[in-house]
C-alpha cells in the first residue's frame, strides 16, 4: 500500500480516537452513579492512549499527526453533531455502536496494510471496553424494559449514519476505492451482520 493510504488511515483513526476521548469525558459528567463515571473516565483515558499510539506511528513515518488528522476533522465532527445523544442512555448506546463498528471496520481494512501498521490496528482495539458497555446496556435494559424500543430505534439510526460515514470516508480517501467495490460491499455487509448480531445479544431489533 502507498504511504498516502497509510497516512490517511492513521489520520482518520487518530482523530477518531481523540474524538472518542472527548466524547467519553463529556458523557462521564452525566453518569447516574460514581461507578459509571469512573468507568467512562477510565475508557476515555484508554482512548487518549490510543490516540497517542497512532500519533506516534505517524510521527515515526515522518508524517505530522495534525496534518494527517485535519482532512477528517469536519466529517467526523459533523457525524457526531448529527448523532448527538438526547440523554445518558443514548450516549452509552452510541459509544457501544460506534466503538464496535469502528473496530470491525479497521480490522477489515487492516488486511490491506503493512505488518507494523496492521499490528498497531490490532493493538488499539478495545474488546474490554466493548464488553463493559455491552454489560452496562444489558443492565439498563433489564432495569427498565421500556428503554428497549427507544434504544433499538436509536441503534438503527446510529448504524445507518456510521455505515454511510464509513463509505464516504473510505471512498473519498481511497481506503476502499471504487475499483474495489466488491471488497467494499463485503466489508459493509460484514459490518451490518456484526451489528445485527450484537443488537440481538442485547435483545434489541437491529
Amino acid at each position: 500500500m502507498t504511504d498516502r493510504f497509510v497516512f490517511d488511515l492513521l489520520g482518520v483513526m487518530a482523530y477518531g480516537e481523540l474524538s472518542a476521548f472527548e466524547r467519553l469525558s463529556s458523557d462521564a459528567r452525566f453518569s447516574p452513579t460514581l461507578h459509571d463515571r469512573a468507568v467512562l473516565g477510565r475508557m476515555a483515558v484508554i482512548e487518549f492512549e490510543h490516540f497517542e499510539l497512532v500519533s506516534g506511528r505517524l510521527a515515526d513515518l515522518g508524517e505530522d499527526p495534525e496534518l494527517a488528522m485535519r482532512p477528517f476533522q469536519a466529517s467526523i465532527d459533523s457525524f457526531h453533531d448529527r448523532t448527538r445523544p438526547a440523554d445518558w442512555y443514548e450516549s452509552i448506546m452510541k459509544a457501544y455502536v460506534i466503538d464496535t463498528i469502528s473496530a470491525d471496520f479497521y480490522s477489515a481494512v487492516s488486511q490491506l496494510l503493512d505488518t507494523p501498521t496492521r499490528d498497531l490496528v490490532r493493538e488499539i482495539q478495545s474488546p474490554e471496553d466493548s464488553s463493559v458497555l455491552q454489560e452496562r446496556l444489558r443492565s439498563m435494559l433489564k432495569n427498565d424494559p421500556r428503554l428497549a424500543s427507544r434504544l433499538a430505534l436509536w441503534g438503527r439510526r446510529l448504524v445507518g449514519e456510521a455505515l454511510t460515514q464509513a463509505q464516504r470516508v473510505s471512498i473519498d480517501s481511497g481506503f476502499l476505492p471504487g475499483g474495489e467495490a466488491p471488497f467494499r460491499e463485503l466489508v459493509m455487509a460484514e459490518l451490518t451482520r456484526n451489528h445485527s448480531r450484537r443488537m440481538s445479544q442485547l435483545g434489541l431489533t437491529a
